[in-house]
């Protein structure tokens, strides 16, 4: 079977190199997007966040923390 398959390679080379070429093309190029990303999470994505972050718990007025109170609504009017 192995001999088979190394003289279809041998007599076509392009079959060859398609059916041997095309999965690690693509695992490489899956590769480098998946580095690419995770790059561009860590050095753009994150940055801006955590500068956001900062800036808004900068600006933001100190105020007491008032917590909040369930509305209930009103009783009902009795008629007679």
């Amino acid at each position: 079977m192995l001999t088979a398959f190394l003289r279809l390679f041998a007599l076509r080379p392009i079959l060859a190199g398609s059916l041997l070429g095309i999965p690690i093309l693509t695992l490489l190029i899956l590769g480098l997007a998946t580095v690419l990303l995770f790059k561009l999470l860590l050095f753009v994505v994150l940055p801006i966040v955590l500068v956001t972050m900062l800036v808004r718990a900068a600006t933001r007025p100190r105020e007491p923390h008032v917590p909040h109170v369930a509305h209930t609504p009103p009783e009902p009017i009795q008629t007679m």
